[in-house]
């Protein structure tokens, strides 16, 4: 027994050295608890105060969510706030058209008069975070089965949610840390009027495109800005002409000062979602399965994209967002699975395993416990494949088609038809309007058909089982022979949710007898066919991964009951987090180093005019060849991005990347390709957040946009 302990010893030992404090994705109330010591050994200077409090104003004040997954930053006491280019592109690409096109030719709002309006987009401020897991799983005990245990944390949460938040204008979120043994509630505030100011054309906002992307080294300009209004009393409200400039508890000084190697690094956002906990049987599934699925579907979605979009400029404009939003996961995926193989990722989770199995089973109570946890695993990953693989052809390929997309919007009608209330048919029928209005401003029908034919129903088809494909798979066979394009022409030509006229008029004059013709439609029957195919796999798929999710409860439970000397952090779930490092280099393969910056020189050394995302504007090589840097360049040279070991991941875009004196340095919004396993398991050799460093942000506001204004509204640190 003792040769036994000492070896498990050893091994924890062996673990628990390779964990740097670059990893990590941190609760900010328990920093003080777990952090703050190593951080101010590093370079922090600020207190915990000073991050994060509910007493006084400090730097969570200054962060928000931006959107529906962004992190974004205030820089002036006005309200203005800085984010990513991508992450303000479905603004910037909303409010583009030919005539008027801000994606290629950037936007600069000269006056508070020529801010843009954006309806539906919000931000939202946290004001308080709390750990509630005691109050949460206070009647939950062991001798519950599943179904009550989520009832009682069901109830609990509401219960607290209502508390939380009775007699204000808050929201609460309660949400489950490790897996759902532990839980914290999130007060937040969202303001509803957010005003687009300023964008660098997509030539530096996005330079390099997709080339580039998730890659190093990088010249990207990838910033937008944005104003937050509120009425005359600073409360959250939906635009109005009468609103006023939000006045923030706090706004980030920004530093001029600049990055060198080993300085300390804090990025402070919205981290999305990351899955440390996995174990080697679903390592296995994503690399094996999912990972490869996804890349071959959304290599061929970006082929027909990008022949269309280069053929036309109005398409490219339409698709430009659609295309990035496809893209940046397919590579992510492709640079995921090449980095968990370097990894050995799957060798390493089956040792930790085995680690794991031996000590469950040297203790009869632990061997009750945790004993077979290993092999249920095995055998539930066994049973769940053919289901994953089905899930990926479905939402890959069907729910991407635009036209069955617009079938479930009209599915909220024709559900009224079981109960009908002509104030209700009102309600939805606005909403389809608007959801019609958009789409088909950004729709080619002749990419969408090639989408339709190809990849969804010829890879659909070839791809996935029999017995989980829609029945009318059957009819393409025995009528049109297998051949999906001649079948898509048919539907398309047949359907009335292809032609924007014909929904229009359908739409003006729509009563309880329309809904019929709803139900009579091509398209409509397909979405039918499609969703009654999906449910019943997503019904076994689901059961599979509820128990999935019960038994990695259990699962990460047991690892911090052995792993004693071992601080564990939590799985990023989109609440605010921080993490630290510092600025450095890496060497990404044998023989190749990178350095850690990236100056405006390599941007010119790219200029190719032939290539939409090399062409370097003209205004941009003049200041370069003239040297009219301002007050932004660091020995004569313009810093355009930096990297730094900070663990982040996506919803980290657009992050404050602050110096150990809380001044903005940087604005997140990448990592390394080589790092992009990440989510799943760190490696602190390879793994680099990448960050715009401010400098080029504030020379492109002032020198190259002339929009020294904004410039004037931010508190400089030199």
């Amino acid at each position: 027994m003792r040769k036994f302990t000492l070896i498990i010893l050893i091994a924890l030992f062996g673990i628990i050295s390779h964990i740097r404090a670059d990893e990590g994705m941190w609760i900010p109330i328990l920093l003080e608890k777990y952090n703050y010591a190593d951080m101010k050994a590093k370079g922090l200077k600020l207190s915990p105060e000073d991050i994060y409090s509910i007493n006084q104003a400090c730097l969570k004040d200054a962060i928000v969510i931006f959107g529906r997954g962004c992190t974004g930053e205030l820089i002036s006491d006005k309200g203005l706030l800085i984010t990513n280019h991508h992450c303000g592109y479905g603004q910037i690409q909303s409010h583009s058209s030919v005539e008027n096109d801000y994606l290629t030719n950037g936007f600069w709002a000269m006056s508070p008069k020529e801010e843009l309006i954006n309806p539906g987009l919000t931000v939202t401020f946290l004001v308080r975070m709390e750990d509630v897991s005691e109050k949460v799983l206070k009647n939950v005990t062991a001798e519950m089965n599943e179904t009550d245990r989520q009832k009682s944390i069901s109830e609990a949460i509401e219960e607290i949610s209502k508390q939380s938040t009775e007699g204000t204008n808050y929201k609460a979120e309660i949400k489950s840390f490790y897996y759902g043994n532990e839980y914290y509630l999130f007060v937040s505030e969202v303001y509803k009027d957010v005003r687009f100011v300023g964008a660098p054309p997509s030539a530096i906002g996005k330079f390099g495109g997709d080339t580039d992307n998730w890659m190093w080294p990088r010249h990207t300009g990838d910033f937008s800005l944005f104003r937050i209004y509120a009425n005359k009393n600073n409360e959250p409200a939906e635009y109005s002409k009468d609103n006023v400039p939000y006045q923030p508890k706090k706004h980030f000084p920004i530093s001029l000062k600049g990055v060198k190697k080993g300085d300390f690094t804090m990025v402070y956002g919205y981290p999305y979602t990351t899955t440390q906990f996995l174990t080697s049987f679903a390592v296995e599934l994503k690399t094996k399965v999912n990972n490869p699925n996804r890349i071959e579907i959304r290599g061929n979605i970006l082929d027909i994209m990008k022949t269309d979009m280069d053929e036309s400029d109005k398409v490219r404009i339409q698709y430009s967002s659609k295309y990035a939003g496809v893209s940046n996961a397919w590579k992510k995926w492709i640079g995921e699975n090449r980095g968990l193989r370097k990894l050995n990722a799957i060798d390493k989770k089956q040792e930790l395993e085995k680690q794991f199995v031996d000590w469950a089973n040297s203790n009869p109570a632990r061997k009750e416990k945790y004993g077979s946890l290993i092999s249920e695993y095995e055998k539930i990953y066994s049973e769940i494949e053919e289901y994953s693989q089905a899930i990926d052809y479905f939402h890959e390929t069907a729910f991407r088609s635009e036209l069955l997309l617009f079938a479930m919007r009209c599915n909220e009608i024709v559900k009224l038809k079981s109960n009908f209330s002509e104030e209700r048919m009102k309600i939805e029928v606005k909403k389809l309007k608007s959801y019609s209005k958009s789409m088909f401003k950004n729709y080619n029908q002749p990419t969408d058909k090639k989408l339709f034919s190809k990849v969804f129903l010829k890879m659909f088809s070839e791809n996935v089982d029999k017995k989980f494909q829609p029945d009318f798979f059957n009819k393409i066979e025995k009528k049109y022979k297998g051949n999906y394009s001649e079948f898509t022409e048919h539907l398309f030509a047949k359907s009335f949710m292809a032609d924007e006229l014909r929904v229009n008029k359908l739409l003006e004059n729509i009563s309880k007898s329309s809904l019929k013709k709803i139900e009579k439609d091509p398209v409509y029957k397909i979405y039918k066919s499609v969703v009654s195919a999906y449910l019943g796999v997503n019904a076994k798929f689901t059961e599979l991964n509820q128990k999935i999710s019960e038994m990695n409860r259990i699962y990460v439970a047991g690892l911090r009951e052995m792993q004693t000397s071992k601080t564990f952090y939590p799985d990023a779930n989109a609440t605010l987090r921080i993490t630290y490092g510092k600025v450095d280099d890496y060497n990404p393969r044998d023989g190749v180093h990178y350095d850690y910056f990236t100056t405006l020189s390599g941007i010119i050394e790219k200029d190719n005019p032939d290539i939409y995302d090399y062409k370097v504007p003209q205004k941009l090589k003049e200041l370069y060849a003239e040297k009219d840097y301002g007050q932004y360049a660091e020995n004569g040279k313009i810093h355009v991005c930096f990297t730094a070991s900070n663990h982040t991941t996506g919803g980290n875009s657009g992050s404050p990347v602050l110096n150990g004196n809380g001044e903005l340095i940087g604005v997140n919004f990448d990592r390394n390709w080589e790092g992009t396993m990440s989510d799943i398991m760190y490696d602190p050799d390879q793994c680099r957040n990448i960050t715009l460093d401010i400098r080029y942000a504030l020379f492109i506001i002032d020198k190259f946009a002339g929009a020294k204004h904004l410039i004037e509204e931010m508190t400089i640190v030199k």
